[in-house]
């Protein structure tokens, strides 16, 4: 366990698609599960609460406050292990414990929490006036305000459209290097500003500035990068008849979700020409029925919920 601080001030956390996910995990009461996204561990209780006394849960956050919430109210609960860390290195922490090869369920819940959203002082929102920070891990790395301070304009430029699916990404970005020259942009209304300003046109009903934050915020903390070498390590710990699941909430990850799952299912490519046929290759992997939306009762109790899509698989090999 990792050394706990006390002196925290939380937020309350709505866990999406918590019925969805438990369910779909197939959780074995003496089973070993890895809940790669703790968060303020709504599912983590909830995997928990299917466990006997000699299961095991891993969990990991690259966030320090969720990690602190985890000791100050999990530290009693001798079967829970919390690793400081980015799932992108979730092997390490498997590998630790002696477990790879005998992981019976890995969850992912991606993207940014209510706590991390809700607090202004993270700098993840562009609702109220706060720092320009946006780190998941505001303990070590680049912050927003150090990007936005260093980026090429051409490198933000394929930022905000790769990211942020920012049809007028050059345009913005060129508005935001022009900004810096005459005052540093350090906080989160001046970047919403600067965005708004140069933003012709935007979705009815989102803020000008939605799809520039969710692209900085994204290459700030390196999700992409990390989500793909999290799954694929992730396969590597799970134990034959292992579930996956990913919960998502835009579509550049569950498009990196999907076709990591398809790959997995088809399994390794077979050059033209050689005698074999699909039906004798071994499956490694398999998807497991169709993605899953929230429903519409969670939506209306919980908005943030409406973009989620949760996949699940199974190791077969």
């Amino acid at each position: 366990m990792v050394a706990c601080r006390m002196n925290e001030t939380f937020n309350t956390h709505q866990s999406v698609m918590l019925d969805e996910a438990i369910e779909n995990l197939a959780i074995q009461p003496d089973g070993v599960y890895l809940d790669a996204t703790f968060g303020r561990g709504g599912h983590a209780q909830a995997i928990l609460n299917q466990l006997g006394s000699t299961g095991r849960l891993l969990a990991m956050d690259k966030d320090p406050d969720a990690v602190a919430y985890a000791c100050s109210h999990f530290s009693s609960d001798k079967r829970l292990l919390i690793q400081h860390g980015s799932f992108a290195d979730l092997e390490k922490f498997v590998a630790k414990q002696n477990l790879i090869g005998k992981i019976d369920g890995i969850l992912f819940d991606l993207g940014v929490s209510s706590p991390q959203l809700d607090d202004p002082e993270r700098g993840f929102s562009f609702m109220r006036d706060a720092k320009l920070d946006m780190r998941m891990d505001h303990s070590q790395g680049m912050d927003a305000a150090t990007f936005i301070a260093k980026v090429e304009e051409k490198e933000l430029a394929r930022v905000l459209w790769e990211y942020g699916e920012e049809r007028f990404s050059r345009r913005i970005a060129k508005a935001i290097v022009m900004a810096r020259q005459t005052s540093p942009i350090t906080t989160t209304a001046q970047l919403a500003d600067v965005v708004a300003k140069a933003n012709p046109a935007w979705q009815k009903g989102k803020n000008p500035a939605t799809r520039s934050f969710q692209a900085i915020r994204i290459a700030v903390n390196k999700e992409l990068e990390d989500l793909e070498r999290g799954l694929i390590q992730g396969l590597d710990v799970l134990k034959v008849g292992g579930r996956l699941l990913v919960i998502s909430f835009h579509s550049l990850e569950d498009r990196i979700v999907k076709h990591f799952m398809q790959r997995q299912e088809q399994g390794d490519e077979i050059p033209a020409g050689l005698p074999i046929k699909h039906i004798d290759i071994e499956m490694k992997f398999k998807r497991l029925g169709r993605a899953i939306k929230p429903s519409e009762k969670e939506i209306a109790m919980n908005p943030r919920a409406r973009s989620a899509i949760l996949r699940i698989g199974e190791k077969l090999l």
